[in-house]
């Protein structure tokens, strides 16, 4: 049941209805045309801007249109009030019997409750996490990695068909400084003294690295000139640091259903494919770029170079795909990958990169809408830095010093269900703190907490009320009398509960996972409005002592709220706390 989908069809019916009588003009767009919550909830249950978005193209005042159309809904047995406010907003009163069929709705459907069809028969890949495989991944790839599986599981319950994507960047020259650095740590265990050298990886996590190698190959290796080891090390460092990648993001909850390896790209066309199916569009040509202002980005040259016309596509120059020299640009194996995505068969890509690669979204959504003709879609979502803090100290990271924050230490101290929540407490393209000491403490304050407590308070009822040998199970709570839930508080709610429907579609439209946050925050609040309410007026509280017909009417409405939190929490990946400690 999705109320507010339901009364925007009410609304368009009517439109049409006014259409055909002449009293609107035929072929008008509806695509605009909202039902959503009142600014005030003192306006009415809904409202709708249908006169205010057709006033222009109708050629006609937006009062006229709100007045011609609350006369319609009026007949709608379930619209009890149409009444025009301001400029031409429709603001709608509902039967009171409605929100009892929203409770019955969400106890029936239980954690299918919320569900869209909106991505239906749609295939979308979602590329996140994406780490170079040189090392443990840090603080800055965890809110990566819980964004991205958190978007991934808000389109499969809006009803899209996901595939899970991490690319490992092994083709390039950072995993062969990841090899030298590996080789070092071999030298160790062999007795020597590493010569960890300005430009190497000195995290002691390749330390056990360097213990496998000697295991493999005793001291075979000492000695010999680099080209004798560096593929083979490169392998096995690349294959160890992929193994410690994917113990970190289980560590999180995190499961990929593809690892697309850069490597596999070469030697194997795919490269050319790509830069043929351009040139084949006449989008490849042989010239020189001018020099950029400011910085030289390390793709650009004198001399001439291969470019991909990516300016007729948005970007802002075209940009190099080989040097001068015939090697490829960093630019061309990613073309390349994107090519093979549109030549799986989805009809959406999303991408998920850290905020340094800035710069880089518009070149690859040209690519992407070159390659395809402009029939699949790129959304490219920027992850901007977290900023870690304990103790009231910031915490600081440097990758190549080997002294950042791990997302295992994350993890560690402040758990998965409550880092992956707070990674979603902010949208994606704005800096988020994370504060130890704060995301850890049991107040209002902390969302997790308060989430967490909300649910964690409604499986204290449904054990009280299981203690007195009630059966509350979902169908019995759902055959329940519910008229008398009418207190303002109560109804406050059930109609939250009435609009996550809504909400997942609109957080799925946006590619927005942190709007389910801020709405299980709203709804959690909701739900402790009403239960210290019942502190003052025993008539509201969910348990009704001795009184079984009474409590079950109580506990469908937060049984109810608790489906809808455990489905919110199950998008974020977060485990319902059922007691807090």
């Amino acid at each position: 049941m999705n109320l507010f989908a339901d009364i925007r069809e009410a609304v368009l019916a009517a439109l049409t209805d006014l259409a055909a009588e002449g009293t609107l003009p035929q072929g008008l767009d509806y695509t605009n045309v909202a039902v959503e919550p009142p600014r005030d909830a003192l306006h009415g249950d809904m409202a709708t801007n249908a006169a205010m978005v057709l006033a222009k193209p109708a050629g006609a005042k937006p009062r006229d249109i709100a007045e011609a159309l609350a006369a319609k809904l009026a007949a709608d047995p379930r619209i009890t009030s149409a009444e025009v406010a301001g400029p031409g907003f429709l603001n709608l009163r509902l039967d009171p019997a409605i929100w009892a069929e929203v409770t019955r709705a969400a106890l029936a459907k239980g954690a299918d409750y919320g569900r869209a069809t909106l991505g239906q028969g749609i295939k979308v890949n979602v590329e996140y996490v994406s780490a170079n495989p040189t090392g443990p991944m840090h603080v800055g790839h965890t809110r990566g990695a819980v964004f991205g599986d958190a978007l991934a599981s808000l389109l499969d319950f809006a009803g899209y068909d996901v595939t899970r994507e991490y690319y490992i960047n092994d083709g390039g020259a950072q995993v062969d400084v990841l090899a030298r650095s590996a080789y070092e740590r071999y030298r160790e265990a062999c007795g020597l003294e590493p010569e960890i050298r300005e430009g190497l990886y000195p995290g002691d996590y390749l330390i056990p690295v360097g213990a496998a190698l000697k295991a493999k190959y005793g001291e075979s290796l000492l000695n010999k000139p680099e080209d004798d080891w560096l593929a083979e090390i490169r392998d096995f460092a690349t294959e160890a640091m992929m193994e410690m990648i994917r113990e970190d993001l289980a560590l999180l909850g995190v499961k990929m259903d593809v690892f697309y390896s850069e490597k596999s790209l070469y030697g194997t066309g795919q490269i050319e494919a790509a830069l043929k199916r351009l040139q084949d569009l006449g989008l490849i040509y042989e010239g020189v770029l001018e020099p950029p202002k400011g910085k030289l980005p390390e793709d650009w040259e004198e001399r001439e170079q291969t470019l991909f016309k990516s300016s007729q596509y948005g970007d802002d120059v075209d940009r190099p795909v080989k040097k001068s020299d015939g090697s490829w640009t960093y630019f061309a194996p990613d073309i390349a990958y994107h090519w093979t995505k549109v030549e799986r068969g989805f009809d959406m890509l999303i991408d998920v990169f850290g905020a340094d690669h800035g710069g880089y979204v518009k070149r690859m959504k040209a690519a992407v809408a070159a390659l395809s003709e402009g029939r699949v879609p790129l959304d490219i979502k920027l992850i901007q830095l977290v900023k870690l803090f304990k103790n009231g100290e910031p915490f600081k990271m440097s990758k190549r010093a080997g002294t950042f924050v791990t997302l295992r230490d994350v993890v560690e101290q402040a758990g998965a269900d409550v880092t992956r929540f707070h990674m979603l407490t902010r949208k994606n393209d704005a800096p988020l703190d994370f504060d130890f000491d704060k995301v850890l403490e049991q107040s209002k304050d902390n969302p997790v907490f308060y989430v967490q407590y909300a649910h964690a308070r409604i499986c204290s009822v449904l054990r009280k009320a299981a203690e007195a040998g009630w059966d509350m199970s979902d169908a019995r709570l759902a055959g329940a009398d519910l008229s008398g839930n009418t207190h303002e508080a109560e109804l406050a709610l059930v109609k939250k509960i009435a609009e996550w429907p809504r909400h997942v579609e609109i957080a799925a439209r946006a590619n927005e996972p942190h709007r389910v946050a801020f709405f299980l925050y709203e709804i959690a609040s909701d739900l402790h409005a009403l239960w210290n309410r019942g502190n003052e007026e025993p008539a509201l509280r969910f348990y009704q002592e001795r009184n079984e017909a009474a409590s079950s009417a109580k506990i469908a409405l937060a049984r109810a709220c608790a489906v809808v939190i455990s489905a919110g929490l199950g998008i974020l990946g977060v485990t319902p706390a059922e007691e807090m400690r």
